[in-house]
């Protein structure tokens, strides 16, 4: 399960998985947006990001990806959230009855699981292998995030394998003296001391970014506001971009469109239906593409009552009256607009650029339109803006040289310096410290998409990426050093005294069972304790035998004589009995024919001399 960002909180990685969510669907910039051979001309296809047609399936699959499902549902539902809530109970009604059953079996007693507990067992592993099949289906490439993640957590997780089987050096050493097969034993001692010992080692081949010498450490990736700040105020709108720049954001970044008649505008969605009220103006074209709208048609949409009515972040409740009414009067900006933002700002800008489709007026001058208003119609300089798309980019270079050539693709140093790649815009899951150490080295700086987790961050910190697009600029910015940051000689110190604690805590629990189990006092002058348990034999005391008789209806041989210098061996055979349910049974004859042959043994209670003298 995944945030909006796609990424994976420390929470969700132990069960196996961070909710909350800040994006709808990835966009241009953050995503590369596959080529449906099915799609449909102009106008009923889907404005395509860097060239290529999106389907809506595939941005509705996105979505949930991400954590929600606005495509299908009309609202932001988080069912991350409730995927995760039923794990953590079906995980925690798992883990007692787990508990329970080590508690019973340190006491000597026979499990028998309960066919209610049977069906809860069946129930939660078939929805762990649903919900595993769907998050495969859905969050494929995601996977990458788990073993990020445990750069960050894994000496922390190293600390907690200990611990865990320290714990469980109890049940495992009453077992292990209470069984009576040497093979048995050998078997369970050495598996858990060879787990045991493989975790004491763990440390020496393990590698986290954030174990760092003090002085090592380089300056925090700088902030780049996905479609502005969208948390805190409509996405793509110049309120959000306004709200970005005040939360300390170094960069903007957004999704341009071109209208049908030649304004390119700013639009993540392939529709107007999201993030306008194009319903209300328009109700027959709800589902029409965004570029098959002229300009002074989209000026008459709202582009932020939906933030206020669906309230994606639960942020809307904080906007004072005065916020409220700018979040109203918010509409679709145009590209011109929003460079002039960035302009004022000195920010750093880049933006996806999404080719009309097929049969649009501006299909084949999509990039020269674009350049015309970069150019001609705004105040930024060109060396402000990160040129993400790449096509036509020879022809870009040769036009604007100043524009830094940003690529969305890896590829080796050799290839991007032939292109001159000055900055690499890639997913977080490349994150790889010498990789970015390599691309450093030649001038070619790292931005990541979309990071918007406080652990996710501070692994970008650690491994020297040099900037993060984010939808939680407020969040991120207020950090002041990586989540999780230690030295080595810190980590070392924590390491060596969890295996001291743990060896020296896993060597008394198997001295004081190993002392239990052969009934040895534990102080002087202490009464000699035999603890019985289901790989004990019953042992009888003496003080229990208060009468015996042989019945020589069945019984061959000698009589045995009630001399009370017979009862301690009397005692010594039956101590090899292993177990009785009761002593005092009579003998009788049944129809079996093995029981005609058999002794019994029968208790009676002790007489007193006056009976005695009455028989």
């Amino acid at each position: 399960m995944a945030d909006a960002d796609g990424s994976l909180s420390l929470t969700q990685h132990l069960l196996l998985v961070s909710i909350g969510g800040l994006q709808a669907a990835p966009c241009g910039c953050c995503s590369a947006m596959s080529t449906s051979p099915s799609s449909p001309a102009w106008p009923g296809s889907m404005a395509a990001s860097g060239g290529a047609t999106s389907v809506p399936g595939r941005s509705r699959a996105s979505a949930a990806a991400a954590g929600f499902n606005f495509g299908t549902l009309g609202f932001w539902f988080p069912w991350s959230v409730v995927l995760l809530v039923v794990a953590a109970v079906l995980f925690s009604y798992i883990a007692l009855l787990l508990l329970l059953a080590v508690c019973l079996l340190s006491e000597g007693q026979r499990l028998y699981l309960h066919w209610s507990h049977k069906i809860g067992i069946l129930v939660t592993l078939s929805f762990s292998l649903s919900a595993t099949a769907v998050l495969s289906d859905l969050w494929s490439k995601e996977w990458t995030t788990l073993l990020l993640s445990l750069q960050v957590t894994a000496p922390f997780l190293h600390v907690g394998g200990v611990l865990l089987m320290t714990l469980l050096s109890w049940p495992v050493a009453l077992h292990f003296f209470r069984m009576n097969k040497r093979v048995r034993q050998g078997l369970i001692l050495s598996s858990y001391l060879a787990v045991l010992f493989a975790l004491y080692l763990v440390p020496l081949g393990m590698y986290s970014p954030c174990i760092k010498e003090e002085g090592t450490l380089g300056p925090a990736p700088a902030l780049i506001g996905h479609r502005g700040a969208p948390m805190l105020a409509p996405e793509n709108t110049l309120m959000s971009f306004e709200r970005a720049v005040e939360a300390g954001a170094d960069g903007l970044e957004t999704d341009v469109t071109i209208s049908s008649d030649g304004v390119p505008f700013l639009m993540h969605d392939s529709t107007l239906r999201r993030t306008t009220d194009v319903y209300e103006m328009f109700p027959n074209r709800t589902d029409a593409p965004a570029s098959s709208f002229t300009w002074s048609e989209l000026q008459m949409l709202s582009a932020g009552a939906w933030f206020l009515r669906r309230d994606p972040f639960g942020s809307a409740g904080s906007l004072d009256a005065s916020e409220r009414l700018w979040v109203q009067n918010q509409t679709v900006p145009s590209l011109k607009e929003f460079l002039d933002v960035a302009a004022h700002h000195q920010s750093l800008v880049i933006f996806d650029l999404r080719r009309p489709p097929p049969g649009h007026p501006y299909r084949d001058s999509w990039i020269s339109r674009t350049l015309d208003v970069l150019h001609n119609q705004s105040s930024i300089n060109s060396s402000q803006v990160l040129w993400l798309p790449a096509d036509q980019r020879r022809f870009v270079q040769e036009l604007d040289p100043e524009l830094q050539q940003t690529s969305g693709d890896l590829a080796s140093i050799q290839q991007l310096q032939e292109q001159k790649i000055v900055q690499l815009n890639l997913h977080y899951s490349h994150m790889e410290q010498e990789q970015i150490r390599k691309y450093a080295s030649v001038n070619i700086s790292t931005n990541l998409y979309v990071i918007s987790q406080p652990w996710l961050y501070s692994l970008a910190w650690c491994a020297g990426v040099h900037s993060v697009t984010s939808n939680a600029l407020h969040i991120l910015k207020n950090l002041q050093r990586p989540v999780f940051l230690m030295t080595p000689d810190e980590y070392n110190l924590m390491w060596i005294l969890t295996n001291i604690f743990s060896a020296l805590l896993v060597t008394a629990v198997f001295i004081f069972h190993w002392w239990r189990e052969r009934g040895l006092p534990f102080c002087s002058g202490s009464r000699q304790v035999n603890d019985n348990g289901p790989y004990s034999k019953f042992r009888t005391e003496e003080s229990d035998i208060q009468g015996v008789r042989w019945n020589p209806l069945f019984f061959e041989g000698p009589s045995l004589s009630l001399d009370p210098l017979h009862v301690p061996s009397l005692h010594a055979e039956l101590s090899d009995v292993w177990s009785i349910s009761s002593v005092g049974v009579r003998g009788e004859a049944h129809g079996s024919a093995v029981a005609a042959n058999l002794p019994t043994i029968t208790e009676e209670p002790p007489r007193d001399k006056r009976s005695e003298l009455i028989g």
